[in-house]
């Protein structure tokens, strides 16, 4: 009997995919707790206005958010073909409404419609600027220090290596010769090329 090399490890489990479940858990069982004490102390009416009046305020701070969010994305792309037609480069300075954090005043409005007081209260943080413009830096950074973690390169480069190190995945080399070009009739020169096959 021989004895071949040790089966492989399991991948390790991710922190978030261990305790997101249990918080997910620990966040009904609060939420339906403070309900329940509400409705003793105020009445089953009151809860239900409670969970009514978030969800009407939570559908119009995200249809308010939704179109401020395509306005400005309207705005930017009429800059960006104003920019094009003059020749210049839109900057970063261009983009309109960039200081506006539509995301999170989205999510705020996301968590108004959920049932719930703990949601309510995150979602009413969220609609204060001073709430989202901090979240929004912090995010930024986050993300920055994530790309600069990251190898150098373009975005081009990255998805050119996942295509070349896919298992099933082919890469043919080869060149464009466009009609016309400079040096396409000194190419040509050699007699055609054989026709690539799989």
């Amino acid at each position: 009997m021989t004895t071949g090399a040790p089966p492989p490890l399991a991948p390790k489990r991710s922190r978030a995919r261990t305790f997101l479940p249990l918080a997910l858990a620990a966040w009904l069982v609060l939420e339906t707790w403070l309900l329940t004490v509400v409705a003793g102390a105020a009445g089953g009416l009151t809860v239900l206005g409670l969970l009514v009046g978030g969800a009407v305020l939570g559908a119009v701070v995200i249809k308010r958010a939704g179109r401020r969010a395509f306005k400005n994305l309207t705005e930017t792309f009429e800059r960006a073909q104003a920019a094009a037609r003059t020749g210049e480069t839109p900057t970063a300075a261009d983009r309109v409404g960039a200081e506006d954090r539509n995301g999170f005043l989205m999510l705020g409005g996301l968590l108004l419609m959920l049932p719930g007081l703990v949601s309510d209260v995150a979602g009413l943080l969220l609609l204060a600027p001073p709430v989202r413009s901090l979240l929004g830096r912090y995010a930024e950074k986050a993300v920055e220090r994530r790309m600069s973690v990251a190898p150098t390169g373009s975005l081009q480069d990255a998805f050119q290596q996942a295509r070349i190190h896919r298992p099933d995945g082919k890469v043919v080399q080869g060149e464009v010769i466009r009609e016309g070009a400079p040096g396409s009739d000194a190419r040509r020169a050699d007699g055609p090329r054989p026709p690539l096959t799989p």
